[in-house]
């Protein structure tokens, strides 16, 4: 599902104009990515899921096309986690 047809499913059962919706998850999404770029907080949506970020810590690795041990620097990044009811109605339980 595109952000499009969210945008048109939200319209048609809500009754509102599809720029407003657009506006509104628009707005949505831009909370989330300012909250968690900017002030380094995880979103937490009972009954849906968790955006949070993960620290993935400095590491060596192998370039075996050329032999080579390169260092990847610490870093965090984004990651979903769904909540258990979402899951368990994914699960059909």
């Amino acid at each position: 599902m595109t952000k499009a047809q969210i945008i048109n499913e939200i319209a048609e059962s809500t009754g509102v104009q599809k720029k407003d919706v657009a506006v509104v998850v628009e707005s949505f999404m831009e909370s989330i990515k300012n909250s968690m770029l900017n002030r380094k907080e995880n979103v937490y949506l009972r009954g849906f899921g968790s955006f949070v970020i993960k620290h993935r810590a400095a590491k060596t690795a192998r370039n075996i096309q050329k032999n080579t041990t390169i260092t990847i620097d610490a870093h965090d990044l984004p990651s979903f986690k769904p909540a258990k009811s979402f899951v368990e109605k994914m699960k059909g339980e």
